[in-house]
C-alpha cells in the first residue's frame, strides 16, 4: 500500500503596506490597463504619503488589480473615493514624469466614447512606451501643460498648387503658424515625415519627431519634451494627434484624405475626426491640407463650417482615348518624344509586378490554378505561378483548348517597363514601386515608371506625366475609389514643370479632365457628395462595420433588428448584411442618421460590453471606418 503524501499548501506573499495615506488628496482616480473590455471605468486607489509628491495627474503607476499587478495612469487626485469598501494602495510610481495633461486625458476619454472603445486602447496609441534610461536622464524643467479652455479658433483646408513641392507649401503654413505658438504636423507615412523633417532641419528649425521610425528612447524623450509646454515644431505620424499642446497651437494634417490617417487597431479612430473633436475641447487652430479634400471634409466645407482655400491655376492636360488593350494610345507617342527632348517623363501604372493575370490567347479563358486561384507571371520566361497557393504550373496549357500561348490581361509595372523602353529606346529607365522607391531623379531625359504614391521628385519638375490605364483607378469596388483616384490624379499632375503636360490615357468625357485643367476639384467632389447623398451613405450617415463569426452572424443581425423595433437603437438605423468575408467571418454594416450617432454608438458600446461580460469573443466593431 502506497504511503499517502502530505498536502502542500499554496503560499502567497502579500505586498507590504507603504505606510499611511497622503494627507492632501489621499486618493487617485486611475485608468487601469485591465485587458478586459467591460472594465473600462475609473478605479480609486489610496496614495501612500511616501508617493504623494510624485503620484500626480498624468503619471504612470503600478496598482494591484484582482490577483495581479498592472499598469495604470492617474486621471485625477481626489479627497473622497466613490466606494466605501477598503481601498487598495498604489504599489509604485513607474515614472516620475507626467505623460498626459488634463486636456489630453479628456481627449482620450472623448475619443474612446466617440468610437465605442476602451480608454486604455486609445491611451496606448496616444502615449509612447516608457524607457527607463530616458526617465532617469530627463529633467522636468517646466511644469506640465495646464490647458485652459478658450474660444475655438478657425479650421481651414488648403489645396496645394501645381508645379511646386507640397512640402514647401506645408512649411510655409507651419512657419507662419509658428509665430503664434507650437505647431504639430501630422503626416501619413514615414516617407512624408522624412521629407518634412529634412526641410525643417535645412531651415535651422529644431524639430521634435514623434513616429515609430525613430528609436524608442528618442521618441519617448521627444514626447516628454512636448509636455514641458514650450513652443516648438513637432512632426509625427497619426498617433501624434494626441500630443499635449499649449493654448494657441496649430495642428496641420498633411494629405488629409490619406487612408494612412486611419488607426488599424481598435477602436479605429482617424486623425481628421480626432482633430475636430480636439478643437471642441481645446484652443487649437486646425489646418487640413492636400490636393483634394476627403468627402467627409468636403461636406463640412459645403456647409460652411470649414474654410476652403485653393489656387486658380491652369494646367496643360491632353487626353488620349485607349485603343483595345494597348498600353500606350497611338497619338501619345509624339507628345512623349517631344517631352523627352526637354527632361524626364513620368509614367504612372496602377499595378506592381509583371503580369498579374493571364488568359489563353486562343480561347480567352482565364488561366487558373488547380486550387481555383488566378495564375500570374513573375517575369517574361517564368512559368505561371498561383497567387493563392503559390504553386508553379510547369509547362502550362489551357484547361479548355490545351493551347500554351499566354495573353497578359493585367500588366504590372515590370512588364510595362519592357514595353515602354522598347517604344523609346536608348534612354535610362527608373522604376519606383513596392519596396524599391526612389526619392528623386535628375533633370535629364529619362523614363520614370511608378505606381501611385511612389513617384520620385524631379529636380525641376517632369517634362510630362503620363497616367496610363487611367480609368482603372476609378473602377475599384470600395466606397473611396473616386476620392482616392482624384487625389492621386492631382498629386501626380502637380509634379510637372510649369510648361509640362499631363497626358491621360482616358475617355475624353471624364469630369476629372476639366478639374485638372482648372486645378479645381470642386466639380468632381460635389458630384461624389451628390451620389452619396442620394443613397444615404457616409458622410451623410454615421456607419459601423461589425465583424462576427459566420455561425453567429444571422443571430447578431436579428438581435440588432429586434433592438430597433424595441426602441433601444435609433429607428433610422439600417442593417445591411450579413455578408460573408471568408469561411470564418462575416460582416454586418450599420448606417444611421448623423443626428442619432451618439445613441447609436452607446448601443454598440453596450453590446460589446455585454459580450465581454458573457465571455463571448469574435465580434469587433469599427465605427466610421475608412471604407465600408
Amino acid at each position: 500500500m502506497a504511503t499517502p503524501r502530505l498536502f502542500k499548501l499554496k503560499s502567497q506573499v502579500a505586498a507590504a503596506p507603504l505606510g499611511a495615506n497622503a494627507q492632501n488628496f489621499p486618493f487617485a482616480r486611475v485608468w487601469v490597463d485591465s485587458g478586459v473590455f467591460h472594465l473600462d471605468s475609473f478605479f480609486d486607489y489610496a496614495i501612500p504619503e511616501s508617493l504623494s509628491e510624485t503620484a500626480q495627474l498624468g503619471v504612470r503607476v503600478q496598482v494591484p488589480f484582482a490577483s495581479r499587478e498592472v499598469e495604470g495612469i492617474i486621471v485625477e487626485r481626489i479627497s473622497t473615493p466613490q466606494v466605501s469598501t477598503r481601498i487598495k494602495q498604489i504599489s509604485k510610481v513607474l515614472s516620475p514624469h507626467p505623460v498626459a495633461t488634463s486636456a489630453s486625458l479628456a481627449l482620450i476619454l472623448a475619443v474612446s466614447k466617440h468610437w465605442a472603445g476602451h480608454p486604455y486602447d486609445v491611451l496606448r496609441s496616444a502615449i509612447p512606451p516608457k524607457v527607463v534610461v530616458v526617465d532617469k536622464a530627463f529633467s522636468q524643467e517646466n511644469n506640465p501643460l495646464d490647458i485652459k479652455k478658450k474660444p475655438p479658433t478657425d479650421t481651414s483646408f488648403f489645396g496645394f498648387k501645381p508645379f511646386r513641392d507640397p512640402v514647401n507649401e506645408l512649411l510655409a503654413l507651419a512657419q507662419e503658424s509658428a509665430k503664434t505658438g507650437s505647431v504639430l504636423i501630422i503626416a501619413p507615412d514615414e516617407r512624408d515625415v522624412n521629407a518634412i523633417c529634412a526641410k525643417l532641419v535645412s531651415t535651422k528649425h529644431r524639430v521634435l519627431r514623434l513616429d515609430s521610425a525613430v528609436p524608442r528612447a528618442i521618441r519617448y524623450a521627444n514626447f516628454l519634451e512636448t509636455v514641458k509646454g514650450l513652443n516648438k515644431i513637432i512632426v509625427g505620424s497619426r498617433n501624434s494627434i494626441f500630443t499635449p499642446l499649449p493654448d494657441g497651437s496649430t495642428i496641420i494634417v498633411y494629405k488629409e484624405a490619406s487612408s494612412q490617417h486611419y488607426e488599424l487597431r481598435s477602436p479605429g479612430w482617424n486623425v481628421r475626426d480626432v482633430a475636430l473633436v480636439r478643437a471642441d475641447l481645446e484652443s487649437v487652430r486646425l489646418i487640413f491640407c492636400g490636393y483634394v479634400p476627403s468627402v467627409d471634409l468636403a461636406s463640412k466645407i459645403d456647409s460652411g463650417t470649414i474654410q476652403y482655400h485653393h489656387a486658380n491655376e491652369r494646367v496643360n492636360v491632353k487626353v488620349f482615348s485607349p485603343v483595345d488593350s494597348s498600353l500606350l494610345p497611338p497619338r501619345i507617342f509624339s507628345e512623349i518624344r517631344a517631352a523627352l527632348k526637354i527632361g524626364p517623363v513620368l509614367f504612372i501604372l496602377p499595378r506592381k509586378g509583371y503580369a498579374n493575370a493571364i488568359l489563353c490567347t486562343n480561347c480567352k479563358n482565364k488561366a487558373l490554378c488547380a486550387c481555383g486561384g488566378a495564375l500570374s507571371l513573375s517575369s517574361r520566361n517564368a512559368d505561371p505561378n498561383c497567387r493563392t497557393c503559390g504553386s508553379v504550373s510547369m509547362n502550362w496549357k489551357c484547361a479548355f483548348c490545351q493551347r500554351d500561348k499566354k495573353f497578359v490581361l493585367s500588366r504590372g509595372i515590370e512588364l510595362a517597363s519592357e514595353e515602354i523602353s522598347r517604344a523609346f529606346p536608348n534612354l535610362p529607365v527608373f522604376l519606383s514601386y513596392g519596396d524599391v522607391i526612389k526619392d528623386s531623379v535628375q533633370d535629364k531625359p529619362s523614363l520614370v515608371l511608378s505606381t501611385p504614391g511612389a513617384a520620385p521628385i524631379a529636380e525641376n519638375g517632369y517634362a510630362a506625366v503620363a497616367i496610363l490605364d487611367a480609368f482603372s483607378y476609378f473602377a475599384h469596388d470600395d466606397l473611396r475609389a473616386n476620392e482616392r483616384a482624384a487625389e492621386m490624379f492631382f498629386e501626380t499632375s502637380a509634379l510637372i514643370r510649369p510648361k509640362g503636360a499631363v497626358l491621360l490615357a482616358l475617355d475624353d468625357a471624364h469630369p476629372i479632365i476639366s478639374c485638372l485643367e482648372r486645378w479645381n476639384p470642386v466639380v468632381i467632389v460635389k458630384r461624389e457628395l451628390t451620389s452619396r447623398s442620394e443613397i444615404n451613405f457616409p458622410p451623410f450617415q454615421a456607419s459601423a462595420v461589425l465583424t462576427v463569426p459566420t455561425a453567429q452572424a444571422a443571430s447578431v443581425a436579428a438581435g440588432i433588428q429586434k433592438a430597433i423595433s424595441d426602441g433601444r437603437i435609433p429607428d433610422s438605423t439600417r442593417v445591411l448584411g450579413p455578408t460573408r468575408i471568408n469561411q470564418e467571418n462575416s460582416k454586418i454594416t450599420l448606417l444611421v442618421d448623423n443626428n442619432s450617432r451618439s445613441a447609436f454608438v452607446d448601443f454598440l458600446h453596450e453590446l460589446l460590453r455585454k459580450r465581454s461580460i458573457a465571455n463571448k469573443s469574435g465580434l469587433s466593431a469599427r465605427i466610421d471606418p475608412y471604407s465600408l
